[in-house]
């Protein structure tokens, strides 16, 4: 069994529901704090994924992410950026957020993900799918929309930047082997 271990860092403005999708990740979609604290300073958690869809001989493979909420981080491998799906500003902002990781990890190829949170509340809705969508792409990052509370959609882009990690340890090990 290959385990592989990924620094995860979670952005975006506060009370977007970083930490509660990041809860309801490690609890398995088993507990929804209805209140939370704002996190200051750093929040980790940590919980091993499986990744699918790999072809490597190894018969199981998976994926220890380690998600970093915080203000400050370094070398991170994958970035979940989230935002409120209820809060234009939140969205808007993603944009400060991404280039305050890139700025910080300059050279480094950096995947990840958008995250819209608090679907639930769809007669509040503000930011449109569609455009976060072709923003998310537009910058190289996979798109998800989610409900914590609802509990919908929590695991798919955790699931998905464990398979961004494990292409990136992959195509490092590639290089590795034709050095050799």
């Amino acid at each position: 069994m290959v385990k592989l271990a990924a620094k995860c860092i979670l952005a975006g403005d506060p009370a977007v529901g970083k930490t509660a999708l990041v809860q309801m990740f490690r609890s398995d979609g088993t507990h929804f704090q209805k209140n939370y604290t704002l996190t200051t300073g750093v929040d980790l958690v940590v919980k091993t994924v499986p990744v699918p869809d790999t072809n490597d001989s190894v018969p199981a493979r998976s994926c220890s992410l380690k998600c970093w909420i915080s203000w400050q981080w370094e070398n991170p491998n994958v970035l979940c950026l989230v935002y409120d799906v209820t809060n234009e500003q939140s969205f808007i902002n993603c944009t400060k957020w991404l280039e305050k990781v890139r700025s910080q990890t300059s050279g480094i190829s950096l995947p990840g993900v958008l995250v819209g949170t608090k679907t639930d509340l769809a007669g509040r809705q503000t930011v449109d799918s569609a455009q976060a969508q072709a923003w998310a792409l537009s910058q190289g990052l996979d798109f998800f929309e989610t409900s914590v509370k609802e509990v919908d959609n929590y695991e798919a882009p955790f699931h998905c930047l464990a398979k961004q990690f494990y292409q990136l340890y992959r195509e490092k090990v590639d290089i590795f082997h034709t050095l050799v």
